[in-house]
This record gives C-alpha cells, structure tokens and sequence, in this order.
C-alpha cells in the first residue's frame, strides 16, 4: 500500500476529522460498560456487523455469562451456542477462550499498567487477537493512544485518493500514529467517526455520494461525475 497524501499531512487529516465531526456529531464509541467488555466484543466482531455481535453479547448477558469468570465456568459448546449469531462462532469460541485464560494469569488492569508498544505486544500473543483487536483494547478499554484502522478507514481513504495498492493495517495505522498528537479522545472519536461514515454513508457497494460532505476533495466522486 502506498500513502499518496504525502503533503501536509497532519493539516488534512484534522481537516477530514472536522468534516467527519459536522456531518455526524460525537458518536460516543466504544458501546461498552466494562474493560472486559470491551475486549469481548472486539472478538466477536471480527468479520462481521456490530448487530451480529449485539446478539450474541445480549445471549451471554442473559445466560449470565458475561464476565470473565463466568464464561469460564461454562462449556465449550454452551459458548458456542451463545455466541452463534457472531458467526464464526466455534473458531471465536476458542479465541475468547483464550483471551479468558490468558487474564485469569495476567488480569487486564495488570496488563494496562504497561505503555502502548509492551501492551500490544502482548495483546498480539494472545490466540486470537490480532492488530486490529489489540489496537480496540488498548484504545478502548486501557484508555491508552493507539489508532485503531479497519476496512472502513481504507474504504474511505482510498476513495479519497490519499492512499492506493494492497490494504495494509500497520501502514495505515502509522499514517495517524506518526501524523497525529497521541491523545486518546481524539482517536476515539476519529475511528468511530470514519465506522460511523462507513455504515451510513460510504457504503462499500452503492456509496451515498450526495449525502457525503467529503464529495468535493473525493477523487472516487469525481471520477463519477
């Protein structure tokens, strides 16, 4: 993958951040109440919709499986049972398995004692946990500064002209890392934004151009025309 927005770098990713910020307000990203929680669903949610990991996360509260310790305590096929509509539920049975045995050794408030680099480190040792999922722990439930990038923010940055080539998660995510002050609100709101843009407006198959407030610096818009 190669950056194409080599030029004042820092200047438009503010300037798309305030664009992004005026047509969908503050979106109050991640939808969770505890650290674990957090983690739980950054699991689940890979390689499907928010909605899918919704019902399973409502069907492992009701079972009164939704803590650590309790998802533990039950079997392997009761876990996949609950978390069946995140599909790929026998092979993300194992991986929250993994992430549940892992912190019973190292709680999480012992690993989020740690900087960015050590934390991820060890998020990416866990089975299971992959860039992306470590980067939504770390920013989501240790509250440390980790941008977090997925097929929506190459959706839109490509669109936009400013990168082209294979999708590449460690590129992209320096992209932010090296361009952007390392403050945690700002990339919570940055990644929930470009998620937010993704699902309403810039769609991967039938883009909603005329409700985008980007069309007039998107080269995937003006090819269009």
């Amino acid at each position: 993958m190669q950056i194409l927005c080599e030029q004042n770098i820092t200047e438009k990713l503010f300037t798309l951040y305030n664009q992004l910020l005026a047509q969908h307000g503050n979106r109050k990203w991640w939808p969770a109440d505890t650290p674990f929680e957090v983690a739980l669903g950054a699991i689940l949610t890979q390689a499907t919709s928010w909605r899918n990991v919704e019902k399973a996360m409502d069907n492992l509260k009701n079972a009164d499986a939704f803590t650590a310790e309790e998802i533990a305590s039950i079997s392997q096929p009761t876990l996949e049972r609950l978390i069946r509509p995140s599909r790929y539920f026998r092979m993300k049975a194992q991986k929250v398995r993994a992430f549940v045995e892992h912190i019973a050794e190292r709680p999480m408030h012992v690993m989020f004692t740690q900087d960015v680099p050590e934390l991820r480190e060890e998020l990416l040792s866990i089975y299971g946990v992959g860039p992306e999922t470590a980067d939504t722990i770390i920013l989501y439930a240790a509250g440390k500064p980790s941008f977090v990038v997925d097929s929506y923010t190459y959706r839109l940055f490509s669109r936009l002209g400013w990168v082209t080539g294979n999708y590449n998660y460690d590129k992209l995510r320096a992209l932010f890392m090296d361009n952007l002050p390392h403050d945690v609100d700002l990339f919570n709101e940055y990644h929930a934004l470009i998620v937010g843009h993704g699902a309403r407006v810039c769609h991967k198959k039938t883009p909603n151009c005329q409700e985008c407030r980007l069309r007039g610096s998107c080269a995937y818009y003006k090819a269009s025309e």
